[in-house]
């Protein structure tokens, strides 16, 4: 029996990209089918939240995902561009977002290809794996061909579907509260939220009580 979970996402997440390709991995050894659900990051839905937050934060989550990546043995940098254009030293959200609404759209038309998570594993590679100028020349087309799509038809779609492609995005924002939590990367599995990175295995447990077996 294929047992069937939702996984909220977002581009300007690195816990987000370190849990991917984890992600993958639980869908090709079990009989799991995960929906990828993409949604606009913090710095989008709330712009005053680094202002909010405490001033250690960044810095904490900075040398807390540089641990991480270490430990998993997956290559992590500095985005450049960053998906999302902020003025760090002052937390500062650009109203210029060049980046991020595509970005998402794109996630967005490729979930509605039942692709959504080879893309933004192989798109979320470049953009946090070190390649400075991922958004230049052929890279964003290459990563898309990797997971089976094609760029132009996706741009295509996301020129001509922005709203209905934004009102999915919100509506996976919507789901992703319904269920209990707010933060990327969210596993849901049967109304229960797993946020985080570190919950990947709890969720395993929890879906193998649901009987969920090996492929």
């Amino acid at each position: 029996m294929t047992l069937f979970a939702d996984i909220f996402w977002s581009f300007r997440s690195p816990y987000s990209y370190l849990a991917t390709r984890r992600y993958r991995a639980l869908a090709d050894e079990y009989d799991l089918s995960l929906n990828l659900r993409p949604v606009y990051p913090l710095a989008i839905r709330q712009p005053d939240f680094f202002e909010r937050n405490h001033p250690n934060w960044l810095r904490y989550m900075v040398l807390d995902v540089a641990r991480l990546a270490q430990s998993l043995e997956i290559k992590i940098a500095p985005p450049r561009p960053d998906p999302i254009v902020q003025d760090l030293a002052t937390r500062q959200i650009s109203p210029d977002q060049p980046y991020i609404y595509r970005l998402t759209r794109l996630g967005q038309a490729a979930a509605r290809r039942g692709k959504g998570l080879v893309f933004v594993d192989e798109v979320s590679r470049l953009i946090w794996g070190g390649t400075a100028g991922w958004n230049e020349g052929e890279l964003l087309a290459g990563a898309t061909a990797q997971a089976g799509l094609d760029l132009a038809e996706l741009d295509a779609e996301v020129a001509e579907e922005a709203e209905a492609l934004d009102a999915e995005i919100a509506a996976n924002q919507d789901a992703l509260e319904a269920a209990g939590h707010w933060g990327v990367p969210t596993l849901v599995f049967n109304g229960e939220p797993f946020f985080g990175q570190d919950r990947i295995d709890l969720a395993v447990w929890r879906m193998k009580q649901a009987g969920m077996k090996e492929r």
